[in-house]
């Protein structure tokens, strides 16, 4: 998630839990917590591009690595002398802010080491994005009122608000796996593996990505009422895997181990992009609805002293606001009502 979102949940869940006790103070030291798990963002090497994505959401963002997190968050206040009397309640806002920030993390679809060092599994909901602004006036506005007021009651209500929130947003995703499953039946598809993605800031317009044989096939789907219960066909793209490497890429030993991270990475949706062959990416996202161009990928040089380059596309993506409005709304072109079985068309 954004790291204002990490702050302002932090900051909410210490606000609600301590304020009384710790007056504007509980807000801050949860704010700050919330932040912190997103220092592992300068783990990085220029020899080795793959390490900040490979430490990214990693241990900092654990559950096993709370209680140290929450000692850091405290602990700006606890070398003062004068709030140290409050050590337990700074202790607590601290950990909560913490606490808040892999939690949420794992309701997007980035992955979060949630379980190190007892699992290398990247924990991933699938049920919002990295970008939600109404959950982030959600939490603005209560924290707002709960600071000014010096009361708990507005915190609490944003933190029930953001909840709900986020729980129909897991509802719509699982309507829309079944949507999904609909359509591959349709086509004729027996389904190797599925996901599905949210698009920004909203439970309504999803992402399918499944795989069937060795062909990833993307679709977007609209989800309120039955009646309005919509899909677009999407594209297709062949599954990456090592054997399809060249083989020049295959005998580099660091390429080899790099694309086994990559696809790690990317929980093995891994594809070439359709513009530029040469960048293998991350099929999870697309800078476009109606062909593959991933956000960020990596491309080989076999024999070269750093063979991996990471390729970012990060500052193309832009959202088209106006067009996101017309696939919620119903009025963009190309969706159709849902497929009856045996008949994709």
């Amino acid at each position: 998630m954004d790291p204002l979102t990490h702050a302002l949940l932090g900051a909410t869940a210490a606000q609600a839990a301590l304020g009384p006790r710790l007056g504007r103070q509980a807000w801050l030291v949860g704010g700050l917590g919330g932040v912190l798990p997103d220092l592992d963002i300068l783990i990085r090497s220029s020899a080795d591009p793959l390490l900040a994505i490979e430490y990214h959401r990693h241990f900092t963002h654990a559950l096993a690595f709370i209680p140290v997190g929450g000692i850091i968050a405290a602990s700006p206040w606890l070398l003062r002398q004068r709030h140290r009397p409050d050590w337990r309640a700074l202790l607590v806002a601290g950990t909560l802010g913490y606490a808040s920030h892999g939690v949420l993390d794992a309701c997007t679809n980035y992955g979060t080491h949630l379980l190190w060092p007892f699992s290398p599994l990247r924990v991933a909901w699938h049920w919002i994005t990295t970008i939600g602004p109404l959950l982030t006036l959600i939490l603005l506005f209560g924290l707002v009122f709960a600071v000014r007021r010096r009361s708990r009651s507005p915190a609490l209500l944003a933190l029930l608000l953001g909840l709900g929130y986020v729980s129909l947003a897991a509802w719509q995703r699982e309507r829309a796996l079944d949507m999904q499953a609909q359509i591959a039946a349709a086509r004729g598809h027996p389904v190797t593996r599925a996901e599905m993605f949210p698009t920004v800031g909203n439970p309504v317009l999803w992402r399918s990505v499944y795989q069937s044989g060795e062909t990833l096939y993307t679709d977007r789907l609209r989800l309120l009422g039955a009646e309005m219960t919509l899909w677009k066909e999407g594209s297709h793209v062949d599954l990456l895997l090592e054997k399809d490497l060249s083989p020049q890429a295959r005998a580099d030993q660091r390429v080899r181990r790099d694309f086994a991270r990559f696809s790690y990475f990317s929980a093995g949706w891994t594809a070439h992009a359709a513009s530029d062959p040469t960048v293998i990416g991350d099929a999870r996202y697309s800078l476009r609805t109606d062909a593959f161009e991933p956000i960020w990928g990596v491309r080989f040089h076999p024999g070269t002293a750093v063979p991996t380059e990471w390729v970012d596309f990060t500052t193309r993506n832009r959202v088209p606001i106006s067009e996101l409005w017309r696939e919620i709304s119903g009025t963009a072109s190309g969706y159709r009502s849902m497929p009856s079985p045996g008949n994709s068309r």
